[in-house]
């Protein structure tokens, strides 16, 4: 069975139609059905991304990988938060700055830009760096050769 087809089959119902409606909207929807009726939604919004809060960086992996299934894996994102609290001295993962980076530069560029982003709301609340998504990525290759001076 394919699933990008499934959340066709809430076009009608008449409290995403609502929510489709406002500017900013809450919803309550059991866990279980989360991801399909975000789908749905994320399908007839013209709204681009749809930016969803979640409590947790689990539940955030969680909802995208699942959300994937319904939309493509292009289609979702998920920025993480910092695994760091402000006032301790230690640095954010490497690999997490770059998972926030990637979401930045993928917001700023209109051809690429992810239907629905998912975040704790830890991730949302936390600032970002100087300049964050408006430096170019620089992409290396394998046996690509950069000048570091």
């Amino acid at each position: 069975m394919i699933l990008h087809s499934l959340p066709e089959l809430l076009a009608d119902e008449p409290a995403l139609i609502e929510v489709l409606g406002r500017r900013h909207a809450s919803l309550a929807v059991p866990e279980p059905a989360r991801a399909i009726v975000l789908a749905a939604l994320a399908q007839q919004s013209q709204r681009r991304p749809l930016v969803v809060a979640v409590p947790t960086g689990t539940e955030a992996d969680r909802l995208a990988n699942d959300l994937s299934a319904f939309l493509g894996a292009e289609a979702v994102v998920s920025f993480p938060a910092w695994e760091t609290l402000p006032f301790e001295r230690v640095s954010p993962g490497v690999e997490t700055m770059g998972r926030r980076l990637q979401v930045l530069h993928r917001l700023a560029d209109p051809a690429n830009r992810p239907q629905v982003v998912v975040a704790s709301g830890r991730a949302l609340v936390q600032r970002l760096g100087p300049g964050a998504g408006r430096i170019a990525p620089l992409r290396l290759g394998p046996g690509d050769v950069v000048d570091q001076s």
